[in-house]
Order: structure tokens, then C-alpha cells, then sequence
């Protein structure tokens, strides 16, 4: 395990809200090395002193009286620098190239070229040194391309690592066990059982303080391009050969690649875009968005995959601000049984089966199945929806992040995002957005609160509420 940490966006909200946080957890229970030190690289003019300063009032003090926090902000050095200063970041930063580090790129995409270049010039990225890069690499394929060009010629891929936060959380880890441990989900995974499978990421934060970002990125660029293709292809990949990095990505590529490309004919059919105007989330008043580019802010999408698992199975993708609640899960829906022979309900009001799993506000993985109301006064047998909670959390809930920087530490890239994973996200993507342009899909404003444009009840799962959330 490396024990040097150079954090790129040092001050930003990333690294305060959770990438320090982190860090916390890891050295209060004693899974970092001894000699643990981070280098702390920000816009911010501050000192050693002030910056520990800084970051002292801006992360929570419960672990204060164990010592934990006074143990890592005397851990840490911090630098204000430049990143597009290649020669001034080289002359700062050489002195901690006496040991092989992690290098965390905490900023926008725009300064991932020069930040590599000033870490190779730095001697920071010789082996067995390692990159963590952010979402998202480029903006689209040709961008993604020019920053892959730009790696490469500083390290190779085994010491790059794309980090998508969504996979280090606990029900991802379970989902894979429950599909590839057990005969009998595995048995059902295919569209001969499988109805559809939705994918929702809902927010009711808007894009404030990212407003310059998000008009040049949109909700399709944002979320869709990295995390939500990544659930899907957790979801749709076949067995590995093993649990190895390359295995598990090996698989997750060939579903990025069935992803059927998107076109003008079908843009209206298969998708839909919303920008929210000024509306009322959590009791607030809050204004809508405004922006000159025609961007989104909320996005559904119709995905189908073409191969002879997923044939004919509709994977629905739906993520949006200003939503009414803040929601990340997958449901898969089962289809429901060929012949119903229960009186009550009828065919009609039958649940079928259905998998839940949540990623936020609570992380669980539910099974959804109908279960037997008789008793020996009544005449009939009548069925109810029952849930069999199928989460095997660890005692103590951690950040993703946390499982991730020690990932990264040792050098395991399992659950990081490979160079042909991105290149796949990104060729499917930019099929969307070049549809979106001939057939002139227009951006339909929804007030904030609510579940996006109407006609976006056909993109949203069952277990939305509301209006919107009703699919008939």
C-alpha cells in the first residue's frame, strides 16, 4: 500500500464533504500505513497552518476526542498552485517525489492534461506511482480520447484509475454476490423472466455554484455518461471468469458496447429532456435554472441492449435536479406468472416480483415477492405483496469513497472504470446527443418538486409517487 496521498481540488466541495471525511475514517480505525502523509493542493492562498485551519471548521468533530482529526491534519501539507503552471507545479512538488504516491484529481476536466503534465515533470507518476482521475474524462469521445492520449504518455493503464464513487458503495459489492453466488437469481437474469429494469438517480439540490460546469455538461453528460451506465452494465454483465479487475471489466465493456446506438428516429420515442423552472422543493422556494446553451437538467432514456440476454428488455434511465425527493436505486422487474390462480387480487392487481436496490438515502437490496394471506375461517386464499430484505451490510456504514482510496492505495482496480469502459459510455452518449440534434429534441421546462416534464412518467419506475410517477 503507497503511503503518500497528493489531493488535487483540495478546497473544493468534494474533498470537504467527503474525500477528507474519508481519510478520517481510514486512520481512526487504523487502515492506513504508519507514515500515512497527505499533500493537500488547492486554489486558495493558505499555509501548512491555515489550511489545517480551514479544514478543522469544515469537517464534523465526532471524532475529535479519540485524537483522529489532530492525527490527520498533522498528516497534512498543503500547496497552493496553478495546475495550468506546469513548471511551477514540477518545482513544488518534486520534493515529494522520494516515494511512490496517489495522485487524486479532484478538479474539472479541463485541467487533467496539464495537472499530468506537471506531475510526470515532478517525477510523480514513475512506477509504481498511481492517477485518480474524476467524472467526467472528456466531454465527449474525441475530448476523452485527447485525455487518454494525454495518460498514456505518462504512465500505462495499469496505474490509472477512473473512480466512479457509485461502485464503492455497500449494495453494488451485494448485488454482484447475490447475481453470481446464488443459482437462483442467476437462473432468472435474462429476458425470458425479466419484464424491464429501471435505473432512477433523483436530486432535489439544483446546480448552484455549478452553473458554468452543468451548461456545458447537462444532466446526459453529468450522471448518465458514467454512473448510471455503470449500474446498467453491473446489472446486464455476464458471469466473469474470476473477480479480477480485468474480468469483471472485460464483461462490463462488451454490455457498453451492445448498447444499441441511438438515432433521430428514435429520439422521440426513447427519450426525453427538461430543464426545471422556479418551483417549491423540501417546503423552499427556489428559482429555476437558466442557462444561454439549451442544456438539460433532467434526462430520461429508453436503452436496449443487443444481445440474446437483453434482447427486448427496455432498460429505463431517469436523473434529474430539483426532483422531489433524493433518490438513488435499480429495480428489476419480473415478469409476472403465465397463469394467476388466486383469488384476490385478480390477474389484473397482481404484484409481480421485483428487486430493489437502493444506493441512497439508505443503501438495501430488497426482494419483492407475494406472499399468502390464508387462514382456516376465510374462503379463499388471498395474496399481498411481502419484502425479503436481502442486504447483508457491513456493522459500520461506510463512504464509498473510503473503500475506494484504500483500493487505490494497494492497487486494485476492480472497481474502477477502464480506458474501452469510457470509450463505450462515451460513443452511446454522444449517439444521444447527436440524435437530439437532427430530430431538434427540445428541452421541456418542469417546476422544481416535481417528477420532470409530464411526459416523463413513461421513463420514471413504479415506485415513484405522485402524478408523474403512474405508468398506468
Amino acid at each position: 500500500m503507497h503511503d503518500s496521498l497528493l489531493l488535487f481540488g483540495a478546497t473544493g466541495d468534494l474533498a470537504q464533504r467527503y474525500l477528507f471525511p474519508s481519510l478520517l475514517h481510514l486512520l481512526r480505525d487504523r487502515l492506513l500505513p504508519d507514515g500515512f502523509r497527505v499533500v493537500a493542493i488547492g486554489r486558495t492562498e493558505h499555509d501548512d497552518d491555515g489550511f489545517r485551519a480551514w479544514l478543522r471548521e469544515r469537517i464534523a468533530d465526532g471524532d475529535a476526542r479519540n485524537g483522529a482529526l489532530d492525527d490527520l491534519l498533522g498528516r497534512i501539507h498543503y500547496h497552493p498552485l496553478n495546475l495550468n503552471d506546469i513548471d511551477g507545479m514540477a518545482a513544488t512538488l518534486s520534493r515529494y517525489a522520494d516515494r511512490p504516491a496517489v495522485s487524486y484529481l479532484s478538479t474539472p476536466p479541463n485541467l487533467f492534461e496539464s495537472a499530468c503534465l506537471g506531475l510526470k515533470a515532478a517525477g510523480l507518476l514513475e512506477p509504481p506511482s498511481r492517477l485518480v482521475l474524476e467524472k467526467p474524462i472528456g466531454h465527449d469521445l474525441p475530448s476523452a480520447r485527447e485525455i487518454d492520449a494525454t495518460l498514456k504518455s505518462a504512465l500505462d493503464e495499469s496505474r490509472i484509475f477512473r473512480i466512479d464513487h457509485y461502485l464503492g458503495k455497500a449494495p453494488v459489492q451485494n448485488l454482484l454476490a447475490l447475481r453470481f453466488g446464488n443459482t437462483l437469481l442467476e437462473a432468472v437474469w435474462d429476458n425470458r423472466c425479466i419484464e424491464s429494469v429501471d435505473i432512477l438517480v433523483a436530486e432535489t439540490a439544483g446546480v448552484d455554484g455549478r452553473e458554468g460546469y452543468y451548461a456545458d455538461y447537462g444532466a446526459l453528460r453529468d450522471m448518465v455518461q458514467n454512473h448510471m451506465l455503470q449500474l446498467l452494465a453491473l446489472v446486464a454483465m455476464e458471469p466473469p471468469a474470476a473477480l479480477d479487475a480485468d474480468s469483471i471489466r472485460d464483461e462490463k465493456r462488451k454490455v457498453l458496447r451492445a448498447l444499441r446506438p441511438m438515432t433521430a428516429a428514435d429520439a422521440a420515442a426513447d427519450s426525453i429532456r427538461g430543464r426545471y423552472g422556479a418551483g417549491v422543493v423540501e417546503g423552499s422556494a427556489v428559482k429555476g435554472f437558466t442557462a444561454d446553451s439549451a442544456v438539460e437538467t433532467f434526462v430520461g432514456l429508453r436503452a436496449w441492449i443487443d444481445n440474446w440476454r437483453w434482447a427486448g428488455v427496455p432498460f429505463r434511465l431517469a436523473t434529474g435536479k430539483r426532483l422531489p425527493s433524493r433518490t438513488t436505486e435499480v429495480l428489476v422487474n419480473f415478469k409476472p406468472v403465465t397463469h394467476w390462480v388466486f383469488d384476490r387480487p385478480d390477474s389484473k392487481h397482481a404484484t409481480p416480483n421485483r428487486l430493489r436496490m437502493r444506493l441512497q438515502p439508505e443503501e438495501t437490496i430488497e426482494l419483492g415477492l407475494m406472499g399468502s394471506l390464508a387462514a382456516p375461517e376465510w374462503g379463499a386464499t388471498e395474496l399481498m405483496p411481502m419484502s425479503l430484505d436481502m442486504a447483508m451490510l457491513p456493522p459500520k456504514r461506510r463512504i464509498a469513497y473510503e473503500r475506494l482510496m484504500i483500493d487505490a492505495l494497494k492497487g486494485d482496480q476492480t472497481l474502477f472504470v477502464r480506458d474501452d469502459e469510457v470509450e463505450a459510455q462515451w460513443r452511446w452518449i454522444d449517439s444521444i446527443s447527436a440524435a437530439w440534434a437532427q430530430a431538434g429534441t427540445a428541452v421541456q421546462e418542469y417546476p422544481a418538486g416535481s417528477w420532470g416534464p409530464a411526459a416523463a412518467t413513461a421513463f420514471l419506475p413504479r415506485t415513484v409517487h405522485g402524478p408523474a410517477g403512474r405508468r398506468g
